[in-house]
């Protein structure tokens, strides 16, 4: 009876050492690159940057042209919007190409982008100091969801809005919502933030993968967690011993 024990034991503790083995292989693994395209490629001004002067627009670039009914909102500090309208700009060379992927017979092909698409997003007035955010939703030429935010911080003067202008409160196009949602809400390469209502402020994106700030629920955290008790079980089937003979043994 101890040697099958004992052989259990080892046979318990040889199986949770492989899972071990394959989940932590698993989580080194490379994933599978991000097919998304006409991403956001670069920004005027650029992510987490201090802007000091009171800029008339800012400038957003693609790697495609956004599509003409894309939407774009600037909020400032407390919520409250502070853009006046958007319009195409002029393409520019990219100081860093940027790849996206392809897929090509069951493959994916990266292709170098270096040139960007901008869509200029005039300011109205900059109420006050703090941290802006810049939001977008369009949709790609392949029909990929492209949407996310680039936020930044303000510490210049505070200037007034123009005479009869009010903050915008429109929303998005409701067939590019429409548009978004079936094509690319769940497109690995979209920047995962969610279509917001635009009289709040914009939403963090989720996946983030900006890196993605607060709330919501890790995905890598599941696996680790994973590796964590089944390395718990494996410790505890390798220390545990046969016991001598039972009570009624010994009776």
């Amino acid at each position: 009876m101890q040697s099958k024990l004992v052989t259990v034991g080892k046979v318990s503790a040889r199986v949770a050492l492989a899972l071990v083995v394959t989940l932590a292989v698993s989580l080194l693994l490379p994933v599978a690159p991000a097919s998304a395209h006409g991403q956001l490629a670069t920004s005027t001004p650029l992510k987490g940057t201090v802007v000091r002067e009171p800029l008339g627009q800012l400038a957003l670039y693609f790697t495609e042209k956004p599509a003409s009914n894309a939407h774009f909102t600037i909020s400032g500090p407390d919520g409250s919007r502070v853009d006046n309208g958007w319009s195409h700009g002029e393409p520019k060379r990219l100081d860093k190409p940027v790849t996206e992927y392809f897929m090509v017979n069951g493959v994916f092909e990266p292709r170098l982008y270096h040139t960007g698409f901008p869509a200029l997003v005039t300011v109205a007035h900059w109420p006050a100091k703090g941290r802006y955010t810049a939001s977008y939703l369009s949709v790609a030429s392949d029909g990929e969801a492209v949407r996310g935010e680039v936020t930044f911080d303000y510490q210049g003067a505070a200037t007034a809005a123009p005479a009869g202008w009010s903050a915008p409160t429109a929303g998005p196009d409701p067939a590019l919502v429409a548009q978004a949602e079936s094509e690319g809400a769940a497109s690995p390469g979209a920047t995962g933030s969610a279509i917001y209502p635009t009289d709040a402020p914009a939403s963090p994106p989720a996946g983030a993968t900006e890196e993605q700030r607060g709330g919501g629920f890790p995905a890598w955290l599941i696996p680790a967690l994973i590796v964590v008790v089944v390395s718990a079980i494996v410790l505890v089937a390798a220390r545990r011993r046969p016991d001598g003979p039972t009570g009624r043994g010994r009776r």
